[in-house]
């Protein structure tokens, strides 16, 4: 059987995992690929690192070069986070004529129409199913299986470290910063996770599932996001005892020429798919006009299921799957659709509304007054009773009837500036 040469950048969780499925699943792959697939070079900042994977001795080096002039080398997997030297070396491998796996969903986010304006020009091809979704097949169902659809809209839970804290706030009762801590001892958390848990990693993946789904080019840092690092277990209480969990979801919808798109905390109905979406694992409901709604569900994270989606775009490169489908699709070309930003302010829904306020008579009447001159229309409250006589406040929660986006903005900034009201409340949409 004929073999393929294969050149690895990276040798971390997941390119130990993509050396194990390699070295120990050979049989299986060449089953596939219709050829073995020989691990020739990896390159690491470390050769002395300790490592759960043993390769052939003499293939691991710190020396770039390697894989470049090696011309037996055609197709390389990279696997090194961040934006720099990602970037660099990414560009280097399509000027050596190497075709490129790609985990990074940062450096695509960012730097996407550059890489990919460069892969064209040079007749090379980057597959990157593992950026968004880790074992889930979403990049290629999107791109390729769902092709004779019109995506109407996507509803995503993108960011496993984000629902496995939120899952951990609402099944053990933790604190947001116990949660984070069991998260980082588990390895799903990095020892600063602000990327997870301020929304910005689900925004750089909705951009990515944006550009697949609707042809839009759209920089990640313009998708309006809001993190769950600011959320109370409070909230979380309160969401359960109304029937919803909350849930970080990315939002990409288009209604004629216009394009929604945000990440944030949402009270998500209990019984739902997404609201039962556990753990580190993640979810994306998509809804096309010709096949409906669908449901991609799988751990978005780790280094065996993201590993699997790295060698499923290996086997499609070696091939010749990945170019076809590169050249056809032509991502982030000149050739963007052009979708005008929705104007979030008309955003339709239902809201959760919590306000900290006075316990005295009359502040239920102010705070009705300002929902009202919004035309905001009611659907339940919760008004607990203080257990001390002596409490100067207590939570007021207010679900609303379908409103806007702008109209509860501007009235929780009125109520805000009302005396009865303490600082520190909370909005957040509703999805049913």
């Amino acid at each position: 059987m004929e073999t393929t040469k294969i050149g690895m950048v990276g040798l971390g969780t997941v390119g130990s995992g993509v050396a194990k499925l390699l070295l120990e699943h050979g049989d299986r792959i060449a089953r596939q690929a219709g050829r073995r697939l020989e691990l020739a070079e990896v390159v690491v900042r470390d050769v002395g690192k300790e490592r759960d994977v043993l390769v052939p001795p003499g293939i691991v080096s710190t020396d770039l070069n390697r894989i470049l002039n090696r011309t037996d080398i055609k197709t390389v997997v990279h696997l090194v986070g961040g934006l720099e030297p990602a970037r660099t070396i990414l560009l280097q491998l399509l000027e050596a004529g190497k075709d490129v796996i790609t985990a990074n969903k940062a450096v695509l986010a960012e730097h996407g129409p550059e890489l990919f304006d460069r892969a064209r020009e040079l007749g090379r091809s980057i597959a990157f199913d593992a950026s968004v979704g880790g074992g889930i097949p979403i990049i290629t169902n999107i791109s390729q299986c769902l092709s004779a659809n019109h995506v109407e809209s996507l509803t995503a839970i993108l960011n496993g470290t984000s629902n496995f804290i939120l899952t951990q706030m609402e099944e053990q009762e933790a604190s947001y910063a116990d949660a984070v801590r069991e998260a980082q001892a588990l390895g799903f958390a990095e020892a600063d996770p602000t990327l997870d848990v301020d929304g910005s990693d689900a925004a750089q993946k909705l951009a990515l599932l944006a550009h697949l789904a609707f042809g839009v080019r759209v920089h990640w840092k313009g998708i309006a996001r809001q993190g769950i690092d600011k959320l109370d277990l409070v909230d979380l209480r309160f969401a359960q005892e109304l029937g919803y969990r909350i849930k970080l979801l990315a939002v990409a919808r288009q209604e004629g020429e216009t394009l929604e798109m945000h990440v944030s905390p949402t009270l998500v109905k209990i019984g739902t798919p997404l609201a039962e979406v556990r753990g580190a694992f993640n979810a994306i409901r998509l809804v096309g006009d010709a096949v409906g709604p669908l449901l991609f569900h799988g751990l978005g994270a780790g280094q065996m299921p993201t590993a699997s989606a790295v060698v499923a775009d290996l086997i499609d490169t070696v091939v010749g799957r990945a170019a076809i489908t590169f050249r056809t699709l032509e991502l982030w070309s000149r050739r963007a659709v052009s979708l005008s930003e929705a104007d979030h302010a008309h955003t339709t829904g239902r809201y959760y509304l919590r306000l900290t306020v006075e316990d005295r008579p009359g502040v239920m009447s102010e705070i009705t007054g300002v929902l009202g001159r919004h035309k905001i229309s009611i659907a339940s409250v919760i008004q607990r009773e203080s257990s001390d006589d002596s409490a100067a406040s207590v939570p007021l929660v207010i679900i609303t009837h379908t409103t806007t986006d702008g109209a509860t903005r501007q009235a929780l900034e009125e109520m805000n500036r009302l005396n009865a009201v303490r600082p520190g409340s909370v909005r957040m949409s509703i999805r049913d």
